[in-house]
Order: C-alpha cells, then sequence, then structure tokens
C-alpha cells in the first residue's frame, strides 16, 4: 500500500494545528506538532525558550522527534497520515536564527520524505503570541519564508491553503488529495 504522509506548513499561528484538530475529529490519523512539548519540558527544567537559548539542541531534540514521527507514520494502518510540520521546518528555523547545522540534518531532509505538502501563509487576524510561541508577527513573516524556500530546496512544490473558515480549509485539503485517499 502506497503510503501518503502529508505535512502542513507554515510560519507559526497559521491555523496547522486547528486544521490538523479538524481532520482528526473526521476519523483521519495525524501527529501534532512536536516543538511546543520540547518547548514546554525545557519551561519545566527553568529554560524559557530552548531554541533561543541552545538552538542546536533544541533542533537535534527536534530532529529526532520528527524522524521517530515520520518513521511511525510509515507504519501506520492508515493509508493516510498528516502531520503538523516536517523535518525541513527545522532548518529553516535555523536558517531564521542564522544558526549553523551539522550535515545530518540536511540528510535527514533528504532521507524522509512526503507525499504532498500543504502550506498556510501567515495570517494576522488569527496570530496569537502565546507560552510556546515568542514570534513577533513580523517575525513570523520572516520564518515563514524560511519555511517555504527551505521545502522548495528539496524539490517540494508546496500547495497553498487559502485563508478560510477551519472547515472550509480543511475540506480544501481534503478535495486535493481525495484521488489519493
Amino acid at each position: 500500500m502506497q503510503k501518503n504522509i502529508i505535512l502542513l506548513i507554515g510560519g507559526p499561528g497559521t491555523g496547522k494545528s486547528s486544521i490538523l484538530n479538524e481532520l482528526k475529529d473526521k476519523g483521519f490519523c495525524c501527529y501534532p506538532e512536536i516543538s511546543r512539548e520540547i518547548t514546554l519540558e525545557a519551561q519545566k527544567n527553568g529554560i524559557d525558550q530552548l531554541f533561543l537559548e541552545q538552538p542546536l539542541l533544541f533542533s537535534q531534540l527536534l530532529l529526532e522527534g520528527r524522524q521517530k514521527q515520520h518513521q511511525e507514520a510509515t507504519q501506520e494502518a492508515d493509508k493516510t497520515v498528516f502531520i503538523d510540520r516536517g523535518l525541513p521546518d527545522i532548518l529553516a528555523y535555523m536558517h531564521f536564527a542564522k544558526q549553523d547545522y551539522p550535515e545530518h540534518f540536511t540528510t535527514s531532509c533528504q532521507d524522509h520524505r512526503y507525499t504532498k505538502i500543504f502550506m498556510l501563509a501567515p495570517w494576522e487576524e488569527i496570530y496569537v503570541i502565546d507560552d510556546a510561541r515568542y514570534e513577533t508577527y513580523e517575525q513570523a513573516l520572516d520564518v515563514h519564508q524560511h519555511i517555504v524556500d527551505t521545502y522548495k530546496s528539496f524539490g517540494y512544490d508546496p500547495i497553498e491553503v487559502p485563508r478560510d473558515t477551519i472547515e472550509n480549509r480543511t475540506a480544501y485539503i481534503l478535495n486535493a488529495i481525495q484521488n489519493e485517499l
């Protein structure tokens, strides 16, 4: 069976998690964003923003977690798995922070491929800063551009999801993959 591993990407606060929750409510297999877990765990240990304080450590933890998600997705009984962010996001954030990273980060992005990429553009009206999201809206715009550029550098052609209600954005994604479900 051909496995469809589909990503939702975009800068922070673009509605990825809300759409993923809607897909989950519709019965689809969905994997949440894991950077929030890493950030909240570091905060329990007294580090407010691990990515800002130790970007390489944060990114290595994220790399390991996303590799595990990808591997688990390939083993799922479901034909289609939706994931909130993928491995190239890690490189995009490192580019945003002007940080160097080991070659195995790039190799991992080349080795772990995704079937389709749906991109959600920044949307100021829904953007909110919270305990794990520290970027201003202007920084979110910059992060978003790094994300799009990084995915394109790995040969992906992200499909832009129009701004609309969560239900309509979810329907747009499902319509775009209906022949693969």
